[in-house]
């Protein structure tokens, strides 16, 4: 069960972080997308990844061997990345847009480079 809901919330991970990302560049250079309701979706779509890698990590404890370690490397990762944007978010407000939409994206590619290793535990 937890290992479906890994699987299905990997993809939910995807999805809304290529949507935030997507939203936030466009919105760099078309003002009338520039919503309160962006913020709250990248913030969704953040959250959705603690939770991912939450889900990851209960998998883990209930399967014997090692965890699987590129897969796991590069959930983690994903968790460092919303931290980088986080730090950065006053010092380069002036593109604040660029930067949560190249980092959203970045985080979906790292998403999904975790998803094509292979998640089987090491035994």
């Amino acid at each position: 069960m937890i290992a479906d809901a890994h699987t299905v919330m990997a993809w939910v991970v995807v999805i809304a972080n290529g949507v935030a990302g997507v939203w936030a560049l466009a919105a760099h250079f078309v003002e009338s997308l520039r919503h309160r309701a962006l913020w709250a979706f990248v913030a969704i779509a953040q959250v959705l990844l603690f939770v991912q890698v939450a889900l990851g990590v209960a998998r883990l404890q209930q399967l014997e061997g090692e965890a699987p370690e590129f897969h796991t490397f590069y959930g983690f990762l994903t968790l460092i990345g919303v931290a980088i944007l986080y730090g950065y978010r006053t010092q380069l407000s002036h593109i604040r847009h660029l930067l949560y939409g190249g980092g959203s994206l970045f985080i979906m590619g790292l998403a999904i480079r975790a998803m094509t290793l292979d998640a089987t535990p090491v035994l």
